[in-house]
């Protein structure tokens, strides 16, 4: 699996749930397309996390950077009906960051060959 992390704040006067509202319609939306595998979406407990990372982190997975790829072309197009829920979300958050991990080692990966 792979997963695309965000980390964001909220915009001055959003509320939390609606911004968890907006995000499970969204990415239950594409996890209905078939454009991503699960989605998980967390808060920030105790103030413990290194300052530059958002109070709100969505983690999704994907199976491969292929899917990733098919959902951002989707998301992309800006067309009805994601575009209603990308706005959704992307109307109510600020300061993102994103990364891209994947589960390790790899299903392919091969030991006992390697040059380095």
């Amino acid at each position: 699996m792979n997963i695309y992390h965000v980390w964001c704040d909220l915009k001055p006067g959003v509320g939390d749930l609606t911004f968890t509202e907006k995000a499970t319609a969204y990415l239950g939306h594409l996890k209905e397309q078939g454009l991503i595998e699960s989605f998980r979406i967390t808060r920030r407990k105790l103030g413990l996390s290194p300052a530059f990372l958002g109070e709100f982190h969505l983690m999704i997975e994907v199976r491969d950077l292929a899917q990733l790829d098919a959902a951002f072309d989707r998301v992309a197009g800006r067309r009805e009906p994601v575009e209603e829920f990308h706005f959704g979300v992307n109307s109510l958050a600020t300061d993102a960051t994103f990364a891209l991990y994947r589960d390790f080692p790899d299903p392919v990966r091969h030991a006992g060959e390697e040059k380095f």
